[in-house]
C-alpha cells in the first residue's frame, strides 16, 4: 500500500532559507533569508560560540572551541573555489581556547564547508545548518544579500511538496519519491512534469533541501518566468554507488524504475500530461547522465531534457540512436546541456563532448556556461533558476 506523507517544506527545519526577519543567527525562528548575520548576538541553540558569523561586507568568520587542537584550518570545494584558494585555509588560535578564521568578502550565495581539526574532517559544531546526503555530513554558509535570493522562500503564493513512499517491485524494496506541485494545484487541470534526478550521493530529498528546487518554482511562477509544472524528485540510486558493477547495473535497471514505477506512479496520483511532450527529464551529474544514456532512449516517455553538469565524453558511441534519429529535432522540445564556470576545464569536459557531438549532429540545444560555482549546488540552483525551468514548455 501506497503510503502518503505530505511535508509542508516551507516550515521543514530541514531548509535552509528563508523569509525577511529580524531574527537571524540560526534562530529556526522563520525561513530567514540570512540566518549568519548576527542581530542579536546569541549562540545558536546548543552551541557555545557563534560560528559562521557574516557581516553586511560579506566578510566571514569562523569559530571554534577546541582547547587541545594543534591545528584547524577551513575546507570544502564551494568555500575555497569561492575564496579563490587551493588549499585548506589555517585558523588562528585566539586564546587558549578559542580558534578563529576571518574571510572574504564572499559573493552572496549558499557554500559548502568543513573544518580539519589535526587533520580529522568535520562539520562546524557551532553550524545548526547543515546538510546530508549518503555521504559524510556537511557544513552549510549563508552568505546574504541585501534581500531574499532568488532560491530563498520570498512572499509570493507557495506551491506544496509531498513525500510518496510507495514499493517497487524492479529494485524490490520501498522506494521514496518526493512530488512539488505548483501554487494553486487544480486537480481538474493537467500539468506538464518534470522528473528531477540528483547526482552521486544525493537523496531524492536534495533537489529540495539543498537545491531549493520548490522555492525556486514558486518564485519563476510568480515573476512568470515559468509555466505552473509538477516537479518529481525520485531516488535515481538503484545500484550502490561503490558497487563494482554499478555502471554496468544502473542504467538498464532506472530504465525499468521509470517506465513500470516512476512514470506510472506519477500519472496515477497527479493530474498529468501524459504524452512525451508533456514530459522533461533533468538531473545533475549522475542524473544528467541518466538523462542522456536512459533519457535519450525513451523519447516515446520524455520530450524535454536538461543535462547538468554531465554528458559522455564517448557520445558518438553512447548515444549514437539518438544522435542519428532524423526525427530528433521533431521529437526534442527542448535539451539543455549547462555546467558551471568552475568546472568546464575538468570534469565539465563531459559537458562539452555533449555539447560538440548534438553540434556536429545538427540537434537543437541550449548550451550554457554560467553561476560562480563548479560541480556543486550553486552551479544546480543556477541553471535550474536560470536556464531549465524558464525554457520548458515555453510557446515559441
Amino acid at each position: 500500500m501506497m503510503k502518503k506523507l505530505p511535508i509542508p517544506f516551507f516550515l521543514s527545519l530541514f531548509l535552509l532559507a528563508l523569509l525577511p526577519s529580524a531574527r537571524a543567527q540560526q534562530a529556526h525562528v522563520n525561513l530567514d533569508w540570512n540566518p549568519h548575520k548576527n542581530t542579536q548576538n546569541l549562540n545558536p541553540f546548543g552551541a557555545n560560540v557563534i560560528s559562521p558569523e557574516v557581516s553586511d561586507d560579506h566578510r566571514v568568520t569562523f569559530r571554534l572551541k577546541a582547547p587541545r587542537a594543534q591545528e584547524v584550518m577551513l575546507t570544502g570545494g564551494p568555500i575555497l573555489l569561492a575564496l579563490k584558494a587551493t588549499q585548506p585555509i589555517p585558523f588562528k588560535k585566539e586564546t587558549d581556547t578559542l580558534w578563529t578564521l576571518t574571510v572574504g568578502p564572499v559573493k552572496p550565495d549558499i557554500y559548502v564547508y568543513r573544518f580539519i581539526i589535526d587533520g580529522v574532517t568535520v562539520v562546524d559544531p557551532n553550524n545548526t545548518l547543515t546538510g546530508f546526503s549518503d555521504q559524510p555530513g556537511y557544513s552549510q554558509l549563508v552568505v546574504h544579500g541585501d534581500g531574499p535570493a532568488y532560491y530563498d522562500a520570498r512572499p509570493v503564493p507557495h506551491g506544496t511538496v509531498t513525500r510518496h513512499v510507495y514499493h517497487s517491485d524492479v529494485l524490490n524494496g520501498e522506494r521514496e519519491i518526493y512530488i512539488y506541485t505548483p501554487p494553486g494545484y487544480n486537480p481538474k487541470k493537467k500539468y506538464p512534469v518534470l522528473y528531477l534526478l540528483g547526482g552521486s550521493g544525493e537523496l531524492a530529498s536534495t533537489w529540495a533541501i539543498d537545491g531549493r528546487a520548490n522555492f525556486i518554482a514558486d518564485n519563476l511562477i510568480a515573476e512568470a518566468k515559468a509555466v505552473p509544472m509538477i516537479i518529481a524528485m525520485p531516488n535515481n540510486q538503484v545500484v550502490h554507488r561503490t558497487h563494482p558493477r554499478h555502471t554496468e547495473l544502473t542504467f538498464k535497471l532506472f530504465e525499468e524504475e521509470l517506465r513500470k514505477q516512476i512514470v506510472p506512479f506519477v500519472d496515477k496520483n497527479y493530474s498529468t500530461v501524459t504524452k512525451p511532450k508533456g514530459r522533461a527529464l533533468a538531473g545533475l551529474s549522475m542524473g544528467g547522465r541518466h538523462t542522456q544514456l536512459v533519457g535519450f532512449n525513451c523519447l516515446d516517455l520524455f520530450g524535454s531534457f536538461g543535462c547538468l553538469s554531465s554528458g559522455d565524453v564517448n557520445t558518438e558511441q553512447t548515444s549514437a540512436k539518438f544522435l542519428n534519429d532524423p526525427d530528433v529535432n521533431k521529437k526534442v522540445d527542448y535539451l539543455l546541456v549547462g555546467q558551471g564556470t568552475g568546472e568546464v576545464a575538468t570534469i565539465g569536459q563531459r559537458a562539452v563532448a555533449l555539447h560538440q557531438a548534438l553540434q556536429k549532429h545538427n540537434i537543437r540545444h541550449d548550451y550554457y556556461v554560467g553561476g560562480e560555482g563548479a560541480h556543486d549546488w550553486g552551479t544546480w540552483r543556477h541553471l535550474l533558476y536560470y536556464r531549465l525551468l524558464p525554457n520548458l514548455w515555453q510557446t515559441k
